[in-house]
Formats: C-alpha cells, structure tokens, sequence
C-alpha cells in the first residue's frame, strides 16, 4: 500500500461537519479530512460559494464531501441545517466550529451584536443540536476555532449590550469578546461532557490571511494581510486538535501552535463560563 493510500484510510468510516468550510482554514481543513477518508459535510451560507468549495476539497481516493446550508446568524437557518444533518440518522465524530468573521459591524437576524451573534450563538445553539449525534459516535471531538484576541476582552458584557449592533468603529473589540466567549463555551461544555467520550478544544489558528477579515475596508485589509501566515499554516493546530493521538485524552483546553496554552484569566474564570453558559442557554430557548 503506498503511502498516499495508507494517509486516505486513517479516517475512513468517520463523520466530519466544518462550519465555514467554503474559504480559508475551513476550505483546508475539510479538504484534508476527506483525504484521509472522511466523510466531510461543509456548512456556510453561500451555496455558490460553497459549490466550489465542495470541488476544491475534493481529492482522489477521498471521502465523500456534501454541502448543507448554514447562516450562523439566523437561528432559524442553525436549527434548519441541524435537522437537515440529524435527519441522515448518521453518527457525527467530528464538529469543528471554524466559521466566523471580524472587524465587520452590524446586527444578526437573531438580534445580536453581529460578531458576538455570529461566532458565539450560532455555533453555541449549533452545537447543543448536534449534540446527540456526536455523543453516539464517542470518541468523537468538538473543535472550536477562537482566537488569541480573546485576552483582549476583560470580561463578557452585560446581555443587553450584546443585543445591540456593533459599536466600536472597527468592530475589533466585539471580535475579542465572541473569541473569548468561544474558549469560555468549549471549556463549558468539557464540564458538561465529562465521562462520554466527547472531548472538546478551542484553539488560536495564527492571524490568517483569509476571509474573515471581509470586513476590514480596503486598502487596511489588504496591508493587514500582508503580514499573515497562509490558510493551510493555519489550519494546522485545527487538524491537530481534531485528529492528533496526543490530543485524546485532552479535553476543555486551549491550543496554539499545535500545543497547549494557558488562557487568559477571564477565560479561565468558572464562574464567568458558567453565566455565559446559561444566558445562551435562555437566549437559544425562546
């Protein structure tokens, strides 16, 4: 067997599901899944975009890719593209929570702060649907890429400034606070899953040059970019997290560079994890 055949069966037989897979470190994320074999499912918004996607990650001897539609802004859309994967009655045993965006203003279709309702809620309500399918395929991973701009938030807001648009003129500092809530819910939900099998990781990918910076004008965006590292260095700790052997014991922790980082100490904060947890519980439950 060569050695590009023994590389496509290590994942053979496993399920994935990639938010944001139609760009970036998603796009190569899902693309190296399916080359081991795995039977990738990308979920984005855009069905064009992510038709090419599809064709981009597909690789010879591969698994097989599908798309499902998913705006993580629009709980409608999260709970619509649930059902779609639930209703395949497959077991799940790989979520990675990649999509998000960045110094982009606005407002969600679900009434939240756009960063916040986008990178936190959507994937936070994503995840608890999910949630059966991946304790049935234990051991399975729940991955969630945040950022290292999450230490630059001190602390979560109060729950109605959340559900206002954006503030800032850059949006930057919206941005620190969805990261912060993303290792603040993957830590969360370690407690939650503790003795099932089901262990789960946040991580910094590096600053990507990809497109969750669409929102940044131009021509800042294109002079912040020039000092980034390329999507497929990037997802590296990604794929680390979601398939690493060394990784299979860890759970609830945070990652850079493929290792193991301490947080921030709002991150590491129980107490604060816990609030947030429970105001996004109530806040996906009406």
């Amino acid at each position: 067997m060569t050695d590009e055949a023994k590389l496509a069966d290590t994942l053979r037989g496993k399920v994935a599901l990639v938010t944001g897979a139609n760009t970036g470190i998603g796009l190569v994320t899902a693309r190296e899944l399916a080359r081991r074999g795995a039977h990738v499912f990308i979920a984005c918004r855009s069905a064009e975009r992510a038709a090419a996607a599809l064709q981009a990650a597909k690789t010879p001897n591969g698994g097989p890719i599908e798309l499902l539609s998913l705006d993580l802004g629009d709980l409608a859309s999260v709970r619509a593209c649930a059902a779609a994967f639930l209703g395949r009655d497959l077991p799940l045993h790989l979520l990675v929570n990649n999509a998000g965006l960045a110094g982009t203003r606005g407002f969600t279709a679900s009434g939240y702060e756009l960063a916040f309702g986008v990178n936190h809620i959507g994937h936070f309500l994503f995840t608890r649907l999910l949630l059966e399918a991946v304790k049935r395929a234990a051991p399975a991973r729940i991955v969630t890429v945040a950022s290292k701009a999450h230490s630059d938030a001190r602390g979560i807001p109060p729950w109605e400034q959340l559900q206002k648009r954006t503030r800032s003129i850059t949006g930057l500092p919206e941005y620190a606070v969805s990261k912060l809530a993303n290792v603040m819910f993957s830590a969360a939900l370690a407690r939650r899953l503790e003795g099932t099998g089901v262990n789960t990781y946040s991580l910094h990918p590096g600053v990507v040059a990809t497109d969750v910076w669409r929102g940044v004008p131009w021509p800042v965006r294109g002079l912040m970019k020039r000092g980034m590292i390329s999507p497929e260095e990037g997802a590296k700790t990604t794929f680390y997290c979601a398939t690493s052997p060394a990784a299979a014991e860890q759970t609830g922790l945070y990652y850079d560079k493929c290792s193991v980082k301490e947080p921030s100490p709002e991150a590491r904060d129980v107490a604060l994890g816990e609030a947030l947890w429970h105001q996004s519980e109530a806040a996906v439950s009406m």
